[in-house]
């Protein structure tokens, strides 16, 4: 049933990682005259006609599904006015769209309730919005540098080379010295069980990173695994795009670190914003800085194989509370 349509069909366009949406696109069911209905999958099959149809007309599959037919676009709200012309009139979703299509406030106020219902489904299964088919076959940190991107040294490059939407995976080895003071140390054993940062003091510690993209998602991926005397230790997150420089790290159970990104003085710097949590696809502010101070990391190149990292929090009453730093080289791109 997924597939290019044909011409006397019907295409739903609609998000596949949500439940709800691929439950109503399933449950479609047209008059017989109608011809075939083909489902397409907005997460996996971008490269889609109507995909790409979509962004040129500035519909924003991300808020709403795509109906095309008869040579006409149902987006939307729209959905249950495309519903009440060719549904199947034995069916009860048939009946609810003639229904709501008697008010248009009632089917906009619906169709309001959907998408709230869709982005809570979403956070609960921890998967990120729909990218757009123009970003799918270039890195996603080349719209976080913009213009610096082709400025880059090619190390640099090399580290942030993910597509969104794929499975690219490059990885790097290091050794990281550690140190945590005030009141980072004082919670260790919260943020340890938090799956936060390893709040240690250490030195030439062995450290191995994956960064991943996300097939579903448009998501850069952190895996680290720290390898102290006593054991191996995961940090993961995942860092999104919000548009100019500005990206979020988000990591175990919603918490985040809002920074922005900036090629200056031969060095990439990430400048503080703010922390928070993560709600429902929205990214809430919390104070966390006035307990943990400002977080600022900073990347630079060393070679073609290397380079030298630093991130280092800093609070205006206890100064340093929390750094780790070190160099890495890459062991395979892929």
């Amino acid at each position: 049933m997924n597939g290019e349509p044909i011409s006397a069909g019907v295409s739903v366009v609609y998000d596949g990682a949500c439940p709800l949406c691929r439950s109503v696109a399933q449950a479609m069911a047209l008059r017989t005259e109608h011809g075939t209905l083909a489902l397409v999958d907005a997460r996996t099959m971008q490269a889609h006609r109507l995909c790409r149809t979509a962004e040129e007309q500035g519909l924003d599959l991300d808020k709403g599904m795509l109906i095309e037919a008869d040579g006409r676009l149902y987006y939307g709200a729209e959905a249950t006015l495309f519903l009440a012309r060719y549904g199947d009139p034995g069916q009860v979703l048939t009946k609810l769209a003639r229904l709501l299509h008697r008010s248009r406030k009632a089917s906009e106020m619906a169709y309001a309730i959907l998408r709230g219902a869709r982005k809570a489904l979403l956070f609960l299964r921890d998967v990120d919005g729909l990218g757009k088919p123009s970003d799918a076959s270039r890195p996603i940190f080349a719209s976080v540098f913009g213009d610096d991107w082709e400025r880059l040294p090619p190390v640099i490059r090399r580290h942030y080379p993910n597509r969104p939407f794929s499975d690219d995976a490059t990885r790097v080895e290091g050794a990281l010295d550690v140190v945590s003071a005030g009141p980072v140390r004082l919670l260790a054993p919260l943020l340890s069980a938090l799956g936060q940062i390893p709040a240690r003091n250490d030195h030439g510690v062995p450290v191995s990173v994956t960064f991943r993209s996300d097939p579903g998602s448009a998501a850069f991926v952190f895996d680290r695994r720290f390898r102290f005397d006593d054991g191996d230790y995961h940090f993961r997150s995942r860092m999104l795009h919000l548009g100019g420089g500005e990206v979020v790290e988000v990591m175990r159970y919603g918490f985040f670190w809002r920074c922005r990104y900036a090629w200056r003085n031969g060095k990439v710097i990430l400048a503080h914003r703010c922390y928070g949590i993560r709600l429902f696809g929205c990214h809430v502010p919390l104070p966390l800085g006035l307990l943990l101070g400002r977080n600022e990391a900073e990347e630079v190149p060393v070679d073609t194989d290397s380079f030298e990292m630093m991130t280092q929090i800093t609070h205006p009453l206890w100064g340093r509370v929390y750094e780790y730093r070190g160099r890495f080289s890459f062991v395979e791109d892929g």
